[in-house]
């Protein structure tokens, strides 16, 4: 097996060594091979988030919208309830790339979520502040 490293793509050797000598086993996939279910995928996404919940409703929405949240967005999403928190806003719109979600940050909540494409007329009601990751 050869390996082809280009100049300056790397900045340490543990870069490299995490790249080439320690790839990460594919996080869709679980025990015996199968894919992983709705429910394990979205109970991944919220143990990364630290606590961060999502409603019946959310899960739903996410379900029948398709919509897929990355790990890196849903550390984004953690950071901008925090923040809304923070900030005093008790119903936030948080806006991760092209997602939009309602969160109720008193009880750290996920309440709906959409794609921004799919949103009415980019009217978004019963909010009281919103936060741009």
């Amino acid at each position: 097996m050869s390996m082809q490293i280009e100049n300056g793509r790397f900045s340490s050797i543990q870069q490299v060594t995490g790249k080439y000598l320690n790839p990460k086993p594919d996080s869709r996939r679980v025990e015996n091979n199968q894919e992983e279910t709705f429910q394990q995928v979205l109970q991944r996404k919220v143990d990364i988030a630290e606590g961060l919940k999502f409603s019946k409703h959310a899960n739903m929405r996410i379900n029948n919208r398709q919509i897929t949240i990355s790990d890196e967005q849903m550390k984004r999403l953690q950071d901008g309830a925090n923040r809304a928190g923070e900030k005093g806003i008790k119903e936030s719109l948080v806006l991760v790339d092209s997602l939009a979600f309602i969160v109720n940050t008193k009880q750290n909540t996920v309440i709906t979520a959409m794609n921004q494409n799919e949103a009415n007329e980019n009217i978004y009601t019963n909010i009281d502040g919103a936060v741009i990751i």
